[in-house]
């Protein structure tokens, strides 16, 4: 089922982030948000995983009002989500293989011979097979990620977030994760949002390209759709240039 953000508002303080925004993620779509720092992008995150609760709207995830749902229901439908963090956020303390069965024993309670084969499994769909016993400390950035991302299929999620997945990343290494997130969508029938300002990355892995801005969504389109717009504040964004309506603040 569908992600839905209807008339949805965020503020922090007087600082309105999010403004009356609508937005529906189909089922299976691989959607790429895009929009400048700060912009509000990882907060629309957030707001899908109910760790934040919009200040008016609603949002509707796998047909659950996800702020009117009980704790103990939000607690599962999150168990529906995985995510992808921009630094990976690994447990420097852990292992990698307690790093990627963390949620399959904290919150499902599996078993050490149930847990074990799917630690193995999902490291191998990410190309990092026989680590199991190896610390974060022990991995490069792109492999810390490859890792993080093992985590968030553990549960076999239904809808997988990534935040800015391509950030610190050379361009070999980010590629090898944009691949990996488009044979997620694919081989996991998951639906995925990315939060980007990587603009190679978004044309990847986007089925579909939206713009935040000013808290709203200006554009929608495909990637060749977004290379070929006239709106002026896309054209200034995946260009890069200092000269359009964005304001450049120093």
């Amino acid at each position: 089922m569908p992600i839905i953000f209807e008339k949805v508002w965020k503020s922090f303080g007087d600082l309105e982030v999010i403004r009356g925004l609508d937005l529906e993620i189909a089922d299976n779509e691989s959607l790429v948000i895009l929009g400048r720092s700060g912009g509000g992008k990882s907060v629309l995150l957030k707001l899908a995983l109910g760790i934040l609760s919009p200040d008016k709207g609603r949002i509707i995830a796998d047909g659950e009002d996800i702020n009117k749902i009980p704790l103990k229901e939000l607690y599962k439908l999150r168990q529906r989500f995985g995510m992808l963090f921009q630094g990976a956020a690994l447990f420097d303390s852990l292992t990698i293989w307690e790093n990627v069965a963390f949620t399959l024993i904290e919150h499902e309670h599996k078993k050490m011979d149930e847990v074990m084969p799917l630690v193995h499994e999902k490291l191998a769909m990410v190309g990092m097979p026989d680590i199991e016993y190896k610390y974060p400390a022990e991995l490069s950035g792109g492999m810390k990620k490859r890792v993080g991302l093992a985590r968030a299929i553990a549960s076999n999620p239904k809808y997988l977030l990534y935040d800015e997945p391509t950030t610190g990343l050379d361009p070999i290494m980010a590629d090898v994760i944009n691949e990996l997130i488009i044979k997620m969508n694919k081989e996991l029938n998951t639906t995925s949002i990315s939060v980007t300002h990587d603009i190679v990355s978004a044309y990847k892995v986007g089925t579909r390209l939206v713009m935040l801005y000013d808290g709203v969504i200006i554009w929608s389109g495909t990637p060749e759709e977004t290379r070929k717009s006239d709106n002026p504040y896309v054209q200034q964004f995946i260009t890069g240039s200092e000269v359009g309506p964005i304001e450049v603040i120093n």
